[in-house]
């Protein structure tokens, strides 16, 4: 089992050879479980800055993040690897969120898309945000919605409006 890096050595992505008429950015071309945890980091740093998120995750998981961050690795692995490393009940889990408003599912996925297309290759980027756009979508309907009921068009793929300062 290899030892995790700590400190800023986990947010940096390994340095690969780039080709002349590849991608200038250093994206990764494979999902494994180096590429999610380097994901599932980034990702919740960004969410951390945000100022609506960061406020609710704040009062979550303040001083809980060394638990929460495995537990989301083990939740994108078991949905982009499908290995069943996670056992938990993500529904139940969000509708305890009494604080969570509608929009906020659009506000996440604001923060997620360009992470995943800053971190993956084009195509592999697209493929995360459809599995991402459905979970929200998903657990969207299961917190707000009723019989009939559409999820928001921002739980769409769109390019993302928010201007924080992660990208």
């Amino acid at each position: 089992m290899k030892a995790r890096r700590s400190g800023s050595d986990r947010y940096k992505l390994p340095v690969r050879p780039v080709r002349e008429t590849g991608d200038r950015l250093r994206r990764y071309e494979t999902v494994n479980e180096q590429s999610i945890q380097v994901m599932v980091h980034t990702f919740y740093g960004c969410i951390r800055e945000h100022p609506r998120l960061g406020l609710i995750f704040k009062g979550r998981l303040d001083g809980k993040w060394e638990e929460h961050l495995p537990k989301m690795e083990a939740f994108w692995q078991s949905v982009l690897l499908k290995n069943g490393a996670y056992k938990g009940k993500p529904v139940p889990a969000h509708l305890k969120l009494k604080e969570v408003v509608s929009s906020d599912y659009g506000d996440w996925l604001s923060i997620f898309r360009p992470v995943v297309r800053e971190l993956f290759v084009p195509a592999l980027a697209d493929e995360i945000i459809a599995v991402a756009e459905r979970i929200a979508q998903s657990l969207w309907l299961a917190t707000f919605g009723h019989a009939g009921s559409s999820p928001p068009a921002e739980l769409t793929s769109q390019q993302s409006e928010w201007s924080g300062s992660c990208w």
